[in-house]
């Protein structure tokens, strides 16, 4: 693909697929008026050019992490070396570089509120460059949605 533009059909893939990610070719090609191959290689070119992931997506709390936070690091030094320590800690499922109070957010799931303690104290806090956190334990998630750019 190499109009960055979605074009209608790719858009119509695309949302059945994040309805239910094992859509049949066969099946998506009735909806959106290709033939299966068709469909095959558009799929494809998606997945091949990072456009979208078919990837399952689990719920924590049914997996035993009963504790979800968002941790805000300031760092001093490199941000993007402290971000690449941070994206090999297991249980943080979340990384980003950002502008503003903070200059890393992470995104944790913990079994529980000690799990968190080791992984704030012993991993995240003596990674070098990391000069202070703040965390944000989650009560609630109102909202996730996985349906970007087709609308």
């Amino acid at each position: 693909m190499t109009d960055p533009l979605l074009d209608d059909v790719n858009k119509r893939i695309i949302e059945h697929l994040q309805r239910d990610g094992r859509t049949p070719y066969a099946g998506l090609a009735k909806v959106v008026g290709l033939s299966e191959a068709a469909v095959r290689q558009r799929v494809q070119r998606l997945l091949d050019n990072g456009v979208m992931q078919i990837v399952a997506v689990t719920d924590p709390l049914s997996l035993g992490f009963a504790r979800q936070v968002m941790v805000g690091l300031k760092v001093e030094g490199d941000m993007r070396s402290v971000a690449e320590s941070l994206a090999q800690i297991p249980e943080v499922d979340y990384v980003v570089i950002c502008a503003g109070a903070y200059d890393l957010l992470a995104e944790l799931v913990c079994t529980d509120d000690h799990h968190l303690l080791e992984l704030l104290n012993d991993k995240i806090r003596a990674i070098p460059g990391v000069t202070g956190t703040e965390t944000f334990v989650y009560l609630k998630l109102a909202k996730q949605t996985y349906a970007w750019g087709t609308r």
